[in-house]
């Protein structure tokens, strides 16, 4: 279990300060004040070197491609918020007045961003073995999900041979993209014969896809007369 008192974990105030300062905030300040972008742009790279580390230790047989599956599985928004939440970082969050009316502390989006900018913070103040014992500490319940059970499974592939064998095949189609140049999320569509299956946000187009095709997937399995015929 781990220690929810960033404190613990951050020993420099103002840096922790920064991590849960977004960008909002720091426009609508008097004065200038340092936002949580850069620290997220950190701490994304810090993650992503953590968690494939953790993945090639741990899976010896698995292949390039299923180790990067399993990354993408960790390092998403989704599992991300998720960790944001059991630590409250959406308490904490600096927002400012447009994002808090908007019910920016229960975004997704702004708080996997936080986590990251978090991880950013922690390495900064502690070094990488202090941000590898957070990151596996406050990730560990999607690292033990993704272990040996759905890592390395491919959600296009699974989408396209099923709806091969009705003679249907998925259209992927980008319909937003959010954020800040270095750390875009982008929302993806996956439809069939024009009708839309699901959606889906990612780190990237590929991640949004594989993510959009897993939740068609899900609305597949559970409905199946309802998938369009030609």
């Amino acid at each position: 279990m781990i220690d929810s008192n960033l404190e613990t974990w951050v020993k420099s105030a103002p840096l922790l300060r920064q991590a849960l300062t977004h960008s909002s905030y720091a426009n609508e300040g008097v004065r200038k004040e340092a936002h949580n972008e850069r620290l997220e742009f950190l701490g994304d790279s810090v993650l992503q070197l953590v968690v494939t580390e953790w993945l090639f230790e741990h899976n010896p047989s698995w292949s390039e491609g299923q180790l990067s599956q399993g990354r993408a599985a960790i390092v998403c928004e989704p599992t991300l918020a998720e960790a944001a939440m059991r630590l409250d970082l959406g308490l904490r969050l600096r927002l400012g007045r447009g994002e808090e009316r908007s019910g920016g502390r229960q975004k997704h989006s702004l708080l996997a961003d936080a986590m990251e900018a978090v991880i950013g913070a922690v390495y900064l103040d502690g070094g990488l073995d202090v941000a590898r014992d957070f990151v596996l500490n406050a990730l560990g319940f999607a690292l033990r999900g993704v272990e040996g059970r759905e890592a390395g499974r491919d959600h296009k592939t699974a989408l396209n041979e099923w709806l091969r064998r009705r003679g249907e095949e998925p259209v992927y189609e980008v319909v937003g993209s959010y954020g800040p140049d270095h750390a875009k999320t982008f929302e993806v569509e996956v439809s069939v014969a024009g009708v839309a299956l699901a959606r889906a946000s990612g780190k990237s187009k590929k991640e949004a896809e594989q993510l959009s095709a897993k939740a068609a997937l899900k609305q597949l399995s559970d409905n199946e007369p309802s998938v369009p015929s030609r």
